[in-house]
C-alpha cells in the first residue's frame, strides 16, 4: 500500500509539472501585455506601510482596469536578494494587484530586522490591503487576498494565512521552516549563512537571529499550521535545496489532513529558481487561475 501511495504521489507531481509546462503557451500573461486602459491604466506605486511605529518600503503593482482587483501579497526571503519581481509583473498582467513590502530593517525600511518583526510586518501588510482608503485608492477587492512567499517569506505567508481565515490561499515557494530547522544538528550550517545575509539587515546579528529561531522553535514549525490551512488551496513548490524535505512533509501533512486542494511541484533548480523563472511564473499563474480567478476585471 505504501509503495502504491508513493507511486500515485509521484505520478501526480509529474502530471502537475507536465500540465504546468504545457500550459505555458496558454497563459497570455507570460507572453503578452494586456490591452491598455486609458482611464484605469496599470500603475506602479510606492506606498509606505505602517508597522508597529515603523515605515515599511513597498512597491504596489496595480493591474489595469476599473476593478476592484484581487490582490497577491508577495513576500521575499532572507535577506531578500531575490525579490521575485518577475512574478509580480506576470501576476499583474493576469489581472491581479501585487503588493511587495520589505520587512523592518531590510532594504531601506525603518526599524530593526527580526523574524518576529517580519511576522508582524506581514500582518501589517494585510491590514494595509484592508484599509478603507487604500481599497478605494488602489482598486482592491479585500475579500480576494492570496499570499505568496519565497523561502523565509514562505514561512511568513503560511503563518499569516494560518492565523487569518479570510485569506483565500497560500503559495509556499521553497519555504523555510524556520523554527523546526534551527533545532536540528544541521542548524550549524544554516547559521553560517546568516552572516552575509545579516550584513544587509539593520539591528540584528547572526547569533541574535539563531537564538530567536531556537527560542520559538515549537511555534515556528509550519507543520503546526496544517489544521488551519486544510480547507484552502495551498501551492508548494520545491527546489534542490535544504528546504525540500520540509516542503514535502508539509504537502503530505496537508493531504493527510484532508485538504483536497494541495498542488505540489518539484523543479530541478536552485533555491532562487535561477534557471526556472518562466516555469515558476507559469506554475503560479496556473494555480491562481485554477484556484481563484472568477470574473477578474
Amino acid at each position: 500500500m505504501q509503495i502504491r501511495t508513493s507511486l500515485l504521489l509521484a505520478t501526480s507531481i509529474i502530471l502537475f509539472a507536465t500540465a504546468t509546462i504545457l500550459s505555458a503557451q496558454q497563459i497570455p500573461a507570460i507572453s503578452q501585455d494586456p490591452p491598455p486602459d486609458k482611464e484605469f491604466p496599470a500603475l506602479t506605486e510606492a506606498p509606505d506601510i505602517a508597522s508597529h511605529g515603523a515605515r515599511l518600503n513597498a512597491v504596489f503593482y496595480l493591474a489595469s482596469g476599473k476593478g476592484p482587483h484581487p490582490v497577491v501579497l508577495l513576500m521575499h526571503g532572507f535577506p531578500g536578494n531575490e525579490q521575485n519581481m518577475d512574478l509580480a509583473y506576470a501576476i499583474r498582467r493576469d489581472g491581479w494587484n501585487v503588493l511587495v513590502p520589505h520587512y523592518r530593517g531590510s532594504w531601506g525600511s525603518q526599524g530593526n530586522f527580526s523574524f518576529t518583526n517580519s511576522l508582524e510586518d506581514t500582518q501589517s501588510a494585510i491590514q494595509f490591503l484592508r484599509d478603507t482608503e487604500n481599497i478605494k485608492k488602489y482598486r482592491i477587492d479585500p475579500k480576494r487576498i492570496v499570499v505568496i512567499g519565497h523561502s523565509m517569506g514562505g514561512f511568513m505567508t503560511a503563518y499569516v494565512a494560518a492565523h487569518d481565515p479570510q485569506i483565500l490561499g497560500v503559495a509556499m515557494i521553497s519555504a523555510w521552516n524556520i523554527g523546526a530547522s534551527m533545532v536540528r544538528p544541521s542548524a550549524k550550517e544554516r547559521v553560517l549563512s546568516f552572516a552575509p545575509a545579516s550584513s544587509r539587515l539593520s539591528g540584528t546579528t547572526p547569533d541574535a537571529l539563531a537564538a530567536e529561531a531556537r527560542q520559538n522553535s515549537e511555534n515556528w514549525d509550519y507543520l503546526k499550521f496544517v489544521q488551519s490551512l486544510k480547507s484552502r488551496p495551498v501551492l508548494i513548490t520545491e527546489a534542490v535545496d535544504r528546504n525540500v524535505d520540509d516542503n514535502k512533509a508539509m504537502a503530505q501533512a496537508l493531504r493527510q489532513a484532508g485538504n483536497p486542494n494541495v498542488s505540489e511541484l518539484e523543479m530541478q533548480t536552485d533555491h532562487s529558481y535561477a534557471d526556472h523563472r518562466i516555469a515558476l511564473q507559469t506554475t503560479i499563474l496556473k494555480w491562481l487561475e485554477d484556484s481563484f480567478t472568477q470574473n477578474i476585471q
